[in-house]
């Protein structure tokens, strides 16, 4: 199990834009799980609408994406913090199948596909309950920086 302040240590986002709040399962060079609480604090849901609030699409694409990239620092061995970011370089097979409203937990599922180069393939999927929320393959991109 890793809580904010490990994940902090993996990714370089903040608020609001880190969009993971518990890593519940950790295989390095496997597989990842993770959450995200979806509030009705959160700040896309003043425009995102305003009388119905959904969570955007390319937010929760993002969220796969992040646990990807803590799935990519876990499997080298490196941090933030040692000069790397893992980049989202691109996203594939992407299918939203229901909206994500306050009060969801989002469950988000990645698992390494490949690694050459700096380069790093997931299979995501995004699950409210057990019922699937979005499917996507994510290509990040290793960098110094």
């Amino acid at each position: 199990m890793m809580y904010i302040d490990e994940i902090m240590e993996h990714l370089p986002h903040r608020f609001p834009f880190l969009l993971v709040d518990r890593v519940l399962e950790l295989e390095k060079g496997v597989s990842i799980v993770g959450y995200k609480n979806v509030t009705n604090n959160e700040q896309f849901f003043t425009g995102h609408f305003p009388s119905k609030p959904i969570m955007p699409g390319v937010l929760i694409l993002e969220a796969m994406a992040q646990v990807s990239g803590i799935l990519g620092f876990v499997t080298v061995g490196r941090k933030p913090s040692d000069g790397l970011i893992h980049y989202l370089a691109g996203s594939s097979s992407v299918r939203f199948k229901r909206p994500v409203v306050p009060g969801d937990q989002l469950r988000l599922e990645s698992r390494l596909l490949s690694g050459k180069r700096g380069f790093y393939k997931f299979a995501c999927r995004a699950l409210v309950g057990d019922e699937i929320v979005c499917v996507a393959e994510i290509l990040t991109a290793e960098r110094e920086g």
